[in-house]
């Protein structure tokens, strides 16, 4: 079971406006499926995986929510590596062989949003293991050069529940960020 605030991230909140609205989002290791319902309520049509599918037990009926149940860190390939999604969102978590895998899940016209915690972090708790925190630049390599970084940070988030964290927003080269209509930095 994954622990974690129930509210969107407020980073994939600000990002996810820029795909389509009835567009397709795929959340990995989706845990409580607080961003899956954020973007039902936006008109997404969704698809969350995740280990334990417990806590999102009641989308499981609707006819624009697909949930896939799979231990994504077992060594088999990545499931859903030959689709493509107009958003590809990742919170909480890292598993570092499957990273190509997501970022080639993003369509040429789509979002990748990815926040998770970073080195440093064990200061404030679990994770603590540097296998499960980004070493410092490793979203932007992991991006580069197949997607259009458009935003990126590297730092501490203080408050309730501090923490070290590294997050990304990027979209592919068709996008119209990373074409005649950039992000608004207003």
């Amino acid at each position: 079971m994954h622990e974690g605030p129930k509210r969107p991230s407020p980073w994939v909140t600000r990002f996810l406006d820029g795909a389509e609205p009835d567009g397709s989002l795929l959340d990995v290791a989706c845990g409580s499926g607080r961003h899956l319902r954020h973007a039902l309520e936006k008109g997404f049509v969704v698809t969350g995986i995740d280990r334990d599918l417990s806590d999102v037990e009641d989308l499981g009926e609707r006819g624009d929510v697909a949930l896939i149940e799979a231990d994504l860190e077992s060594g088999r390939p990545f499931p859903l590596r030959e689709l493509r999604f107009d958003a590809v969102i990742v919170t909480n978590y890292l598993w570092r062989p499957i990273l190509p895998d997501l970022v080639g899940c993003v369509a040429d016209d789509g979002l990748f949003i990815y926040e998770t915690f970073a080195l440093g972090h064990q200061r404030h708790g679990k994770p603590s293991r540097e296998d499960f925190l980004l070493k410092p630049n490793e979203l932007l390599e992991a991006a580069l050069p197949d997607l259009v970084v458009v935003a990126y940070e590297h730092g501490e988030l203080t408050g309730e529940h501090p923490r070290i964290v590294q997050r990304i927003a990027a979209c592919g080269k068709e996008h119209r960020w990373a074409k005649d209509a950039p992000l608004s930095l207003d």
